[in-house]
C-alpha cells in the first residue's frame, strides 16, 4: 500500500463513471458526501464531480477519516479469491475426476448461484463447466503418456466410452486417438498489485501471462489454439508456482530478473523482437526505433511496435520498456497507468512530459 503516482483528477473521473478495471490498484476514489471510499470499478452510482476526492492508496483515504465500501471491498486485493471458492478448488485439485452439483455446494453452505456467477466472472465459464475443463485436461494428459482410451474414459469418471469420445471431441474438436500429441496449456490465476493476470503454463515452461481484463486476451488464447494446437484446461503445471514466487518477489522489488522458462512461439521476427525485449536492463527504457537498428532493420519501428503488441508473457518479456523515440509514455495493452506504475516500480527516472492517449490504444508515435 506504499504511495505511487496516480493519473491526473480528469483521467480518474471518467474512469470511474466507465466503472473501468484496468485501474484497480492504481487509485481510490472517495465520497465526500458519503464517508466511503472505493475501487475505480465500484458498480455503486457515481457521485458528482465536487464530491469526489482522489487517493494514492486505502490507507491515505482512511488517514483522512473516510470508511471502506462493503460493495467494492476496496480493502481485499484486487481479484482476491474468498476462502470458501478457495476450499472449493482445493477439494477439485485433490479430487479432478470428482463431479460437485448444486447440492453438493449447498451442503458446503455455498449458493450455486453465486458460485456460478464467481466462476462465470472469473475464468469466463460457469462451476460445472470448469470442473469438465479440469477432468478433460487430466483425461489428456493421460492420453499423452499412453493410456488407451477406455481406460482413460472410466478412470476419469466417465460412465460410456461413447460419452467420453464426445466430451473430448467438443473439447478439442478432435476424438480421443487423435488427441495423444495434443500440448495442454493449465490456466490460473495470479493476483498482482495491479489486478490478477491470467497465467498459462505447460510442463515446458510458461507460455501466456495477461492481465484478465485486456481485451487482448480472448484473441491470444485463439492464436495460441491456431499457432500450437493445444487444449485450455485448469490447473497448474510444473513452472506456475515458480512464476508466482517470482512475480511476488518482482512486485516488492526483491528481483529484477525472471529465470521461470518460457514458451513463446512466434514468427521469427516476433521471436527476435521479444527476446531484445529482454535485453532490456531492469530500470531502463528503450525506443522502438533502437530496437528496430539492434535488429539491423532501421525502418521497422512500426513492425516493432505491433510485435511488442502481440507479446502474450507481459512483465517477464517487458514490453513495458518501450517507449516513444521522443521520450513519450505510449501505450500498453494492458492500460496506460499500468505501464506508468511498472516503470516507477522498477525505479525508471522520467525526464518527459507523458502523452495522453486513449486508455487502452497504441500511440502512433510507435513509428516516431
Amino acid at each position: 500500500m506504499s504511495q505511487h503516482p496516480i493519473p491526473s483528477n480528469d483521467e480518474m473521473y471518467r474512469a470511474i463513471l466507465a466503472r473501468d478495471s484496468s485501474y484497480e490498484g492504481i487509485f481510490i476514489t472517495a465520497v465526500k458526501t458519503t464517508g466511503i471510499f472505493c475501487r475505480p470499478s465500484c458498480p455503486a452510482k457515481k457521485p458528482h464531480r465536487e464530491n469526489v476526492e482522489f487517493f494514492s492508496t486505502p490507507l491515505e483515504a482512511m488517514q483522512q477519516g473516510y470508511r471502506a465500501c462493503k460493495r467494492c471491498t476496496p480493502l481485499q486485493p484486487n481479484g482476491d479469491t474468498p476462502p470458501a471458492i478457495r476450499d472449493l478448488l482445493q477439494t477439485l485439485g485433490a479430487q479432478p475426476t470428482g463431479r460437485l452439483r448444486d447440492h453438493d455446494l449447498r451442503q458446503r453452505g455455498m449458493d450455486p448461484s453465486w458460485v456460478r456467477r464467481w466462476f462465470k466472472r472469473n475464468y469466463g465459464v460457469t462451476f460445472h463447466a470448469y470442473q469438465r475443463a479440469l477432468n478433460l485436461g487430466q483425461a489428456l494428459q493421460h492420453l499423452g503418456i499412453g493410456a488407451d482410451v477406455t481406460t482413460t474414459a472410466f478412470d476419469n469418471g466417465y460412465e460410456s466410452l461413447s460419452g467420453f469420445q464426445e466430451a473430448i471431441r467438443q473439447f478439442t474438436g478432435r476424438s480421443p486417438s487423435e488427441n495423444r500429441d495434443t500440448v495442454v496449456v493449465y490456466l490460473s490465476r495470479v493476483l498482482t498489485p495491479l489486478g490478477p493476470m491470467l497465467a498459462g503454463a505447460t510442463q515446458d515452461g510458461v507460455c501466456l501471462l495477461e492481465f484478465m481484463d485486456r481485451r487482448m486476451l480472448r484473441t491470444q488464447l485463439v492464436r495460441l489454439v491456431d499457432r500450437w494446437n493445444c487444449a485450455f484446461a485448469p490447473g497448474t503445471a510444473a513452472a506456475s508456482a515458480q512464476l508466482k514466487e517470482e512475480l511476488a518477489a518482482y512486485f516488492s522489488g526483491g528481483l529484477q530478473a525472471f529465470s521461470v522458462p518460457l514458451i513463446t512461439e512466434g514468427t521469427a521476427f516476433q521471436e527476435q523482437v521479444w527476446e531484445e525485449l529482454r535485453g532490456i536492463p531492469y530500470g531502463q527504457t528503450w525506443s522502438y526505433r533502437r530496437l528496430a537498428r539492434r535488429l539491423g532493420k532501421p525502418n521497422a519501428a512500426r513492425a516493432v511496435g505491433r510485435a511488442n503488441g502481440d507479446n502474450r508473457i507481459a512483465i517477464i518479456i517487458p514490453c513495458h520498456r518501450l517507449i516513444g523515440s521522443h521520450g513519450s509514455l505510449t501505450g500498453y495493452g494492458g492500460g496506460l497507468w499500468r505501464k506508468r506504475w511498472l516503470l516507477r516500480n522498477e525505479g525508471t527516472k522520467f525526464g518527459y512530459e507523458e502523452t495522453e492517449v486513449t486508455h487502452l490504444k497504441l500511440s502512433p508515435e510507435i513509428a516516431s
